[in-house]
């Protein structure tokens, strides 16, 4: 028994007994329902295909990371710091709320039918713990009913438009009102009961409730009235609070424990290694019905909560493109639900005309940049839907013409131009030295030069201007030249999954032939599926025996047996140990750089690149979205090869961004880049959006090397080009 003066509340005042046993009732009834919809769920993530990934090694481990990027709601303040310390004042006092109720529960029981049994009937809820637990749980109330009144202006004062879109409910509405409901109801509860209860002092603790009840009271709410109205209040709030959590697991609720669910079966490299293939090349990889999607892109489609963030970080959707990355998720979660619910009829997942779930032009817009998932704040693996739907249309022939040209030229040529195998090093042909061949000699570096440096004119000069760093440097160093095919990163993304992992065995023999310490790559996209996917093509999905005929002898990036570097990370390293002899004063330019999505969002390389342009002596100006917020130039994921209808070019935008909106401001000479395909869009979108006398193109090489040239005792071998070039394109 709770003595008679105790500093406490008392529970269930005013409620009889019966009430007692419906309230009890109807809490058990609540938590069958909880419990039915989130087995239901499960079972429904069972039927799901099983991942390539083990998504449960390590589990402690992954359960651990998960709640600290959970409750630290770091991913919540990128891009959007309102938005971040709204969704922590509304965790955090919910989370707060929650235990509360859960510690006042155990009291009344299990502690107190524990010690009653022991002869002597006791409570913890007393005293100074009660005291401490009245003013922790006002605070963080408080915090809660803060962030959700900011989510109620953001939603329907300012109308921030990523949290409007297509799929927008009333569920929406009845979610985010109950919350705050269930906020402020509690502190109408708690207010009328310090009025009814005559105002104890030591409920100054509770200053929120305290405050509530003073207002009751100076609107003429008296002692007895507020007894008389006391149960009306707490049946109203408890039913409230039975009814959401019976709900949770049947609407976007559920996204509190799903979002957390996907956190914790989150793969570190989603998007920059994609799913294999079955080992015996039959097996369905695509997306020909809803049940071909894996367990894991099933959970990605519940964790979605609509706030728009892949919305609002997408190039596509910003330059018009029929692309909404939360459309393609909520599109792919509202059929299977209604399908499973009987609602539909079942069509194609994604087709080329036709009623389809997804439209064929909706995944050509995809730029593969992995902004989406970049912004994701409960790390949805975009990409691997995506690549799933492209590898269906692959297999219908839905695919785009310039894109299928694209593979044919790969298959007959092994590069994506069409051009003869023979003349991939011509580019070399204006240097006034021999670029080594590592196939006749012992190298350190083995270049990866790749298609657009070797074929495309503009692009040739930038591997010039690398091949004379490379020997300024007098580094052991070669190439493969006929031997030397497409990487494979962009088709695989484009769903060719078999031409891809015949070009990935292919190179793996040709690395293993030479037998390089490290493979350096002029382009980002060979960078990242040399670094992160070829090591695993041998391993074909859920196969016991290598899926190609070669071996891959040694453990691919481990213990220094082959390193990949992308040319920048590598030069940054001969910059620090002075084989170019720069002093870092060559250059007065100002200049801007664009993060690569390969190298950036995808690698997580954003520094090399800044420490080669300020060695040069360029003052580098930050355009705004730069390093992991920088805005995709248009070219990824097929996008080079695709003529597709758009209100504004993403190279445009970003042209404008680096003149208008960079540090320096109209100020800016250069817009330098360390990717060929984003030399490529650049170079177009600098055309076609009338900015040739405002800004220049060049790649970091290029800037490198007129600054060596400018340098004392430059060797001829920096004799370049670059500088008169720089802008120019074919």
């Amino acid at each position: 028994m709770v003595a008679e003066g105790a500093t406490t509340r008392p529970t269930f005042w005013r409620i009889s007994h019966i009430g007692e046993i419906v309230f009890y009732l109807l809490a058990v009834l609540t938590i069958l329902i909880f419990a039915y919809g989130v087995y239901r769920n499960v079972q429904r993530y069972t039927e799901g295909q099983k991942d390539w990934f083990d998504r449960l090694d390590d589990l402690p481990s992954r359960v651990v990371s998960a709640a600290g990027i959970v409750l630290s709601n770091r991913k919540l303040f990128d891009r959007d710091t309102v938005g971040g310390l709204m969704h922590a004042f509304i965790l955090w006092g919910f989370l707060t709320l929650f235990i509360g109720t859960t510690i006042l529960a155990i009291d009344m029981d299990v502690y107190r039918p524990i010690t009653g049994a022991m002869g002597a009937e006791q409570s913890f809820f007393v005293g100074d713990f009660y005291l401490s637990y009245s003013l922790v749980m006002d605070a963080m109330g408080l915090l809660f009913v803060v962030g959700v009144g900011v989510a109620l202006y953001r939603r329907y004062a300012a109308r921030k438009w990523r949290l409007w879109g297509k799929h927008t409910s009333l569920e929406d509405d009845f979610f985010i009102w109950a919350l705050f409901l269930l906020g402020v109801g509690g502190y109408l509860t708690e207010g009328v009961r310090i009025l009814g209860t005559g105002f104890p002092d030591f409920e100054t603790v509770s200053f929120v409730g305290w405050f509530v009840a003073d207002v009751l009271a100076l609107a003429g709410v008296s002692e007895s009235l507020a007894a008389a109205i006391y149960p009306v209040v707490w049946w109203s709030h408890s039913l409230l609070a039975l009814a959401f959590v019976a709900a949770v697991p049947y609407g976007k609720p559920f996204h509190m424990l799903s979002s957390y669910a996907n956190i914790v079966t989150r793969d570190e490299k989603a998007g920059k290694r994609l799913p294999g293939v079955p080992s015996d090349l039959d097996a369905d990889t695509g997306a020909e019905s809803i049940n071909d999607f894996t367990w894991k892109e099933i959970l990605d489609q519940d964790a979605c909560t609509k706030c728009g963030r892949c919305s609002s970080a997408c190039p596509a959707e910003s330059s018009g493109r029929p692309l909404d990355p939360r459309d393609v998720i909520l599109d792919l979660k509202q059929y299977r639900t209604e399908l499973d619910a009987g609602e539909t009829e079942e069509i194609d997942i994604v087709a080329d005309g036709g009623e389809s779930v997804i439209a064929a032009e909706t995944m050509e817009s995809c730029m593969a940049c992995m902004a989406c998932m970049d912004a994701c704040p409960v790390d949805i693996e975009h990409l691997k839907s995506f690549t799933r739907m492209n590898r269906q249309l692959t297999d219908q022939g839905d695919v785009d013409s310039n894109v299928q040209d694209t593979f044919d030229n790969i298959m007959t040529m092994g590069n994506t131009f069409g051009d003869r195998p023979d003349a991939r090093a011509d580019w070399a042909d204006e240097l006034d030295f021999d670029v080594p061949d590592a196939r006749e000699t012992e190298v350190e570096y083995l270049w990866y030069v790749g298609d657009y440096p070797s074929y495309d004119e503009r692009n040739k000069k930038v591997a010039r201007s690398l091949a004379k760093l490379l020997e300024r440097a007098d580094v052991e160093y070669g190439i493969l030249f006929e031997d030397e095919k497409y990487d494979g990163n962009d088709i695989r993304r484009l769903g060719e999954e078999f031409l891809y992992v015949d070009l990935a065995g292919y190179h793996v023999e040709r690395f293993e032939e030479v037998d390089p310490e490290k493979i350096i790559c002029t382009d980002p996209h060979s960078y990242n599926t040399f670094k992160n996917e070829y090591p695993e093509v041998e391993y074909a999905e859920f196969a016991d025996e290598p899926l190609l005929d070669f071996e891959f002898d040694g453990e691919w990036n481990a213990d220094g047996e082959i390193e990949v570097l992308h040319w920048t990370q590598a030069v940054e390293e001969l910059v620090e140990a002075d084989r170019l002899g720069l002093r870092g004063d060559e250059l007065d330019y100002t200049v801007t750089y664009h993060d690569p999505c390969h190298l950036g969002r995808y690698n997580d390389e954003y520094e090399a690149p800044r420490e080669l342009i300020r060695a040069t002596g360029a003052t580098l100006a930050e355009m705004p979205r730069n390093r992991s917020e920088s805005f995709c130039c248009g070219g990824g994921g097929g996008g080079l090869w695709m003529d597709l209808e758009e209100e504004s070019k993403p190279s445009e935008e970003r042209m404008r961004e680096a003149l208008e909106d960079t540090e320096a401001g109209g100020a800016v000479e250069k817009f330098v880049v360390a990717c060929p395909m984003c030399m490529t869009m650049y170079e177009d979108g600098r055309k076609t959006g009338g900015y040739e006398d405002d800004i220049e193109i060049v790649d970091v090489a290029e800037l490198l090397v007129e600054a060596v040239e400018s340098a004392p005792n430059a060797g001829d071998a920096t004799a370049t080009d670059a500088s008169s070039a720089a802008g120019q394109a074919d």
